[in-house]
């Protein structure tokens, strides 16, 4: 077992009212969805690529904000976070979420109408002039979550993109995407990989390429073991790039890690220096090229796999202004280290 796989409290922790919920989920929509815009604007990738990573950011904020739904009026049980190197929900909660709308025949019909419960409520405020009973609130944020959320657009731990064409006019040829939600880390990837095929075995190759994606590249490894598995599996597919986004961690009040910039994030928060809103989010982009082929196999049957050249490591950090005002000050050798300077983000509206 890697020290990766050993999980703490700190991998599933609960927060402490519902007001941090509330918090919480404005902040994680509000990052990625400057992040997304970041990513694009100071062209980290691709416009091709850029559209992929916005596809399936909406994917995980779909998921992220049908977990406010369930876990909204819920006294009993509350959404379970990695507050150590992610600042994302635990994997398992995207495994409830798909299950439960599995199961959700189940629980619709058993749930009072829509209608019924406006009546109920404003009869209840209106008439009587009381609050709305927590148990009322509970059942009507349950007849949101049933009958609202879908589970096909829910993040899975593997995620398939369509394969279609590369953009890039110097790579000609195509280009599938995915994504994983790594189950130890609990951090979102998202990965593309541009290969060439022999147009005669061009038809029926997408299952199988599926297939081999979802089974050898949906978790996090060395780039060139993922890249080298990729293409021991398919004979028949020539890969010649493969590109990895690792969205986080997300640095903010409720982390709880030794990462330096959580520390010194941490420290800022404390003295006052940044706002309680303060974030700032890691962001790093593994590429790996082909630079040579060879032989693989015996005589009667031989492979042509790809030599792989080192992978290239990329370390960005987007946060706002004050923030990394404060990490220049702090942590300026982590900041040096950067592919470039880090990357200004708006800041999150401040909390009345």
């Amino acid at each position: 077992m890697s020290l990766n796989h050993i999980t703490t409290a700190l991998d599933a922790a609960s927060l402490e009212s519902k007001e941090q919920y509330v918090f919480y989920h404005k902040m994680v929509d509000f990052v990625m969805k400057e992040t997304i815009a970041a990513v694009s604007n100071n062209h980290l990738c691709t416009e091709q690529e850029a559209q992929f990573l916005k596809q399936f950011c909406d994917i995980l904020l779909y998921s992220i904000d049908a977990m406010r739904i369930k876990y909204m009026y819920d006294e009993e049980d509350a959404m379970k976070i990695d507050l150590t190197e992610s600042g994302f929900p635990n994997y398992l909660e995207f495994r409830y979420l798909y299950n439960d709308l599995a199961l959700k025949e189940n629980y619709s019909d058993r749930l009072k109408g829509a209608d019924s419960l406006k009546k109920s409520f404003l009869n209840r405020l209106l008439k009587e002039k009381k609050h709305i009973n927590p148990s009322q609130l509970y059942q009507a944020a349950s007849v949101v979550y049933y009958t609202k959320v879908q589970q096909r657009f829910i993040f899975n731990r593997f995620v398939q993109g369509k394969i279609v064409p590369s953009e890039i006019a110097q790579d000609p040829g195509m280009v599938v995407s995915w994504s994983f939600y790594d189950v130890s880390l609990n951090r979102p990837f998202i990965c593309f990989m541009y290969f060439d095929v022999d147009a005669k075995n061009k038809e029926g190759l997408k299952e199988e390429i599926y297939e081999v994606l979802s089974n050898a590249a949906d978790r996090k490894m060395d780039l060139d073991t993922m890249a080298y598995a990729i293409d021991k599996k398919l004979p028949k597919v020539y890969p010649y790039k493969v590109r990895r986004i690792d969205l986080g961690p997300l640095h903010n009040v409720f982390a709880k890690d030794v990462h330096e910039i959580t520390h010194a994030v941490l420290e800022g928060l404390i003295d006052k220096t940044i706002p309680l809103e303060a974030y700032a989010l890691s962001l790093t982009i593994d590429e790996i090229e082909s630079e040579d082929i060879f032989q693989e196999g015996g005589f009667f049957k031989k492979q042509t796999i790809q030599r792989w050249g080192e992978v290239k490591n990329k370390k960005y950090l987007l946060a706002p202004h004050r923030v990394i005002q404060l990490l220049y000050a702090q942590v300026p050798e982590l900041i040096d280290k950067l592919e470039q300077a880090p990357i200004h983000l708006a800041d999150f509206p401040r909390i009345n």
